[in-house]
């Protein structure tokens, strides 16, 4: 589930707070990686008890208006599609996901407030009512409502953000990521279908945590002989000026493609130039670009790019890669 890419982002992470600090082990790093990784996960799991919340919390104020001393005939005979939204239910009652927050301790207990005014900003959002008031009710429309709160409330929140910040220093760069598999699980489920909510796991496969785990002990490993590699394409350059984070990120797209053959370059290639655009300066894909292009060249040339599998043949060979430069 959590894709290679944000795999490489978690690596470039940690290495970055590695290369930074003093006195710290592969072994504390690669832990410090896989806690990060599952910090992700838990966030995965932590959208949805937020939304089983927000239900939770329209339920209760319509059995407090029910309790007032006049209520009013709208109190007394109350809107209740949101509370009983079908999605909801399907997600209420995932095992996995009860089980994953149980044993996690993964709540929303200590934040009503943050509920409450979450709860009270949607429920003013047109497609809020116009969900409540439309004369029919699917069960996609249950699961629309579900996604356009993921999609349209959380990045515009300032508390989430601090929510966030407070319970884990990983989570708003996971945020958007996680909403989109979010969104992607809920689509699967199926009315009436409990066991069509189901958690996705993890990682797609063992290959992808493998590849994790290998990725980030090889740049570290690789760290002096990278370095002095990109230190030869860079000679017009004084490499102390360049950006710890562009080093960085094209130590790990050489390693990448030296040491990953079933990857193809043009892969590596292009995934940490879209990871520059965001976590360098704003120069440095192009800057990157060009290093790299040449480094690669020069790998090739020497023979020691070296892909094997299927669909890879000739991508050892010195075709120019195919990286428009902005």
């Amino acid at each position: 589930m959590i894709s290679r890419r944000l795999l490489r982002v978690k690596i470039l992470q940690v290495l970055f707070a590695f290369y930074k600090g003093e006195n710290d082990s592969i072994t504390n790093v690669e832990k410090e990686f896989f806690h990060s990784v599952r910090k992700s996960y838990d966030l995965y799991h932590y959208l949805f008890l937020l939304l089983i919340d927000l239900a939770d919390y329209a339920q209760s104020r319509i059995a407090a208006n029910r309790q007032k001393h006049r209520p009013t005939e709208e109190d007394l005979n109350p809107n209740t599609r949101f509370v009983n939204n079908k999605a909801i239910d399907l997600l209420r009652e995932c095992e996995s996901l009860k089980q994953y927050a149980a044993y996690n301790k993964l709540s929303w207990v200590n934040y009503p407030e943050f509920i409450k005014k979450l709860y009270q900003k949607i429920s003013c959002t047109d497609y809020f009512k116009a969900y409540m008031e439309a004369p029919e009710c699917s069960f996609a429309d249950d699961k629309q409502l579900l996604i356009n709160i993921l999609n349209k409330e959380l990045d515009l929140s300032e508390d989430f953000e601090a929510i966030l910040e407070e319970q884990s220093i990983y989570w708003n760069d996971d945020v958007e990521f996680m909403v989109s598999i979010a969104v992607k699980t809920i689509k699967k489920l199926e009315e009436d279908v409990i066991s069509s909510a189901k958690m996705l796991p993890m990682y797609r496969n063992t290959d992808d945590e493998e590849f994790g785990r290998r990725l980030l002990r090889k740049v570290i490993v690789t760290h002096r002989s990278n370095v002095t590699l990109i230190d030869e394409y860079t000679k017009n350059w004084d490499v102390d000026r360049i950006a710890s984070m562009d080093i960085l990120i094209m130590e790990m797209a050489i390693t990448e493609i030296l040491e990953f053959t079933s990857i193809p370059v043009k892969v590596s290639f292009n995934e940490y130039i879209e990871i520059a655009k965001f976590y360098s300066t704003e120069q440095s894909s192009n800057f990157i670009n060009g290093v790299l292009d040449k480094i690669i060249t020069a790998l090739r040339r020497d023979n020691k790019i070296v892909k094997e599998g299927r669909g890879l043949v000739g991508d050892n060979d010195e075709r120019l890669l195919s990286v428009e430069q902005e």
